[in-house]
């Protein structure tokens, strides 16, 4: 009788289930017949081949071990003799501290068995194709601190049991993924997470309002719910957190957006909501009244008649008094400073305003403290920030550079009203009395595309083939808006990859646009000798005024080939002299040596370069580059074959509703 109650108590006890389960397996049993199995999916994947007792421990490709006594095991030196010990995955001593196995082609599903590694502190399996839901045993672990599911195919809800891990969780990212419904509470009230630095679950399909409890994270850092179907109003609490990164864009909230302070969060927060959703930085809130008596309205209306005649009587006497000094009626919003030699020297001028710069007033502009971040031929780019915290970018084109006022405002009134995803946009434009002109950007403190793709650093991120892809597509988006979608089209007139910001997704964005239009002749035909010398110059541009969507057409198919091949164009692309990148393709083509020509990194972890889109690449990126410019593909032509020849494995940046033409580029 005793036994057979032992017995039972099993079946109705899971928690003991549980522990009695974890005390007879070891790390490496589970790994090889539960986790492996199901992670690597129904193909065989070259990274989980080396989880193999018959390899040593320390060639297992993605894993950190430790010992029970705390002591990592030491894998860096290859001649020590845990590198080669073939013994160490029977040590019982041992467990599994960290998987990662980002970007690696696994194509399965999470296994519950997740939960039962007793000191797995780091899981990152982002950039993927893991299916299927992630199991609530994932919250039994009992050490869990750092979790990485971004970029996936995962569906269904975050198990409520996420949050046991609430005392010990340093970041939670879920980022593009196919989740749903609402993100579940803490099962404790007044659960703070106080740990909790990263919440990522942007682009996924949640629902509901905000979720309630997140203000409540007193040490939260970042905070991404963007693309997805959150409703209401953004709680007021949650400017009480000292966020430095926020994102809330692309849903529905609605209301009077929290007062941040400092304005340290800009448009691109919050845009893509309900048109309701209103305070700074966005549009300013319309101002409701109640239900007034009608001697209250009458009242209100003889006060404001009053007011107004009281007003407008000043108002004559002030433009009396300022008839000397007015300016030309039709130039009265633009000062060129061509009167202002006998001013004040105070500096003073004027500031036009663009939609995402309301904010920016002349004072913030004129007392911001400037970095120099980069000099150009034509100007020189500060890192400026403002009284109240914010940081602005500013363009100080070189003194004679630019046209005179009045030939010059049309253009920037045009460039200051594009707005594209893919582009970065022109928030204000202050020309001084004495005639200095400041180009005013929202500062991104993003990488340029040059520098991950031709400079070393520690932490830079692999560039493989989707994320390449993505990078080129976003590119050529921005370029197509400015060829056919605006207005007026707008040639970019200087496109090359240090005019690239690429962000922590992988979105690009477009600057320096259109820059040539304000410049005077012989400092545009500059641009033209830099992109002679960097080897984007199509070979029929030699003068700027000259230069159309087929020059762009052509640049933007050497920035391509550059992708693609992984080399500086022009004359820094090595020590033996000019790299002309379409003549390295042609002969790799005779030589029969194409796929030599591709950087590694795009033909990591891809099975087909035809299937997934490579050639075809190589082949479009060679079109634009066609001699004869009537010939050349337009961008939306580009475009379009882009998105028809995307990765295969495009789940680490794309969802599936994403491959038709019409949707932009995730974010």
């Amino acid at each position: 009788m005793a036994v057979s109650v032992s017995v039972s108590s099993l079946f109705i006890s899971p928690i003991f289930f549980f522990f009695f389960t974890l005390a007879i397996s070891t790390d490496v049993d589970l790994l090889l017949k539960r986790i492996k199995p199901s992670i690597q999916g129904e193909t065989e994947n070259l990274l989980l081949n080396s989880w193999n007792t018959s390899v040593p421990l320390c060639q297992w490709r993605g894993l950190k071990w430790v010992f029970t006594d705390g002591s990592p095991l030491t894998c860096t030196d290859i001649s020590s003799p845990q590198w080669s010990n073939i013994s160490l995955s029977k040590d019982p001593s041992l467990h599994l501290r960290s998987l990662q196995l980002p970007s690696a082609n696994l194509s399965g599903t999470l296994p519950p068995e997740l939960g039962e590694l007793s000191t797995l502190q780091s899981l990152y399996l982002s950039v993927n194709s893991i299916s299927g839901s992630i199991p609530l045993e994932i919250g039994y672990s009992s050490s869990l601190s750092d979790i990485d599911l971004g970029n996936n195919l995962l569906t269904g809800s975050v198990p409520a049991s996420i949050w046991n891990l609430c005392d010990r969780l340093i970041s939670l990212r879920l980022h593009g993924n196919l989740l749903s419904g609402s993100i579940p509470e803490p099962a404790l009230p007044n659960a703070t997470c106080s740990t909790l630095l990263y919440l990522d679950v942007g682009q996924n399909k949640f629902s509901g309002i905000f979720p309630g409890f997140i203000p409540g994270f007193k040490g939260l850092r970042e905070l991404d719910l963007s693309s997805n179907n959150f409703s209401g109003k953004i709680p007021d609490e949650l400017a009480i957190l000292s966020l430095e990164k926020l994102n809330l864009s692309y849903n529905n909230f609605s209301g009077v957006l929290p007062n941040f302070g400092q304005l340290k969060f800009g448009v691109d927060s919050f845009e893509g909501n309900d048109a309701n959703l209103c305070g700074p930085p966005l549009k300013r809130c319309k101002q409701t009244s109640g239900g007034l008596s009608s001697g209250a309205v009458a009242g209100l209306v003889i006060g404001l008649m009053t007011g107004m005649v009281v007003f407008a009587s000043l108002l004559i006497g002030y433009s009396q008094g300022r008839k000397k000094k007015s300016f030309d009626e039709e130039d009265e919003e633009y000062d060129d400073g061509e009167d202002d030699e006998n001013g004040d020297g105070s500096g003073e001028g004027k500031l036009i305003l663009f939609q995402g710069g309301e904010h920016l007033t002349l004072e913030d502009v004129l007392n911001a403290t400037g970095q120099v971040m980069e000099k150009t031929s034509y100007g020189t780019i500060y890192k400026a920030k403002l009284a109240d915290g914010g940081t602005i970018a500013l363009r100080l084109l070189r003194e004679g550079s630019c046209k005179d006022g009045g030939l010059c405002l049309p253009a920037i009134k045009q460039l200051g009203r594009i707005r594209h995803d893919n582009l970065i946009p022109l928030r204000a434009f202050y020309q001084g009395k004495r005639g200095e002109k400041l180009l005013i950007y929202d500062y991104l403190s993003n990488r340029t595309l040059h520098e991950l793709l031709h400079e070393s650093r520690p932490g830079k991120p692999v560039l493989n083939w989707a994320r390449r892809h993505k990078i080129a597509l976003a590119i050529a988006k921005g370029l197509a808006h400015l060829h056919s979608t605006i207005e007026t089209p707008v040639t970019h007139g200087n496109v090359r990859s240090r005019n690239v910001l690429v962000d922590d997704f992988f979105v690009a964005r477009l600057t320096d646009f259109g820059l040539h239009k304000l410049m005077v002749p012989a400092v545009a035909d500059e641009i033209i000798a830099s992109a002679k010398s960097d080897g984007y110059k199509a070979p029929e541009l030699q003068k700027m005024k000259n230069c159309n969507s087929r020059t762009d057409v052509y640049a933007f198919g050497i920035l391509l080939l550059e992708i693609l091949l992984g080399k500086k164009p022009g004359k820094s692309g090595g020590r033996d002299g000019f790299v002309d990148l379409p003549a390295v393709v042609k002969v790799a083509v005779l030589e029969e040596t194409t796929m030599e020509v591709f950087d590694i990194e795009v033909l990591k972890g891809i099975r087909s370069p035809m299937e997934d889109g490579v050639v075809q690449a190589l082949k479009l990126a060679m079109g634009c580059c066609a001699p004869v410019a009537s010939v050349r593909p337009s961008m939306d032509e580009v475009v379009k074959q882009l998105e028809e020849n995307r990765p295969r494995n495009r789940s680490a940046l794309y969802s599936p509703a994403e491959t038709r033409s019409e949707i932009g580029t995730p974010f």
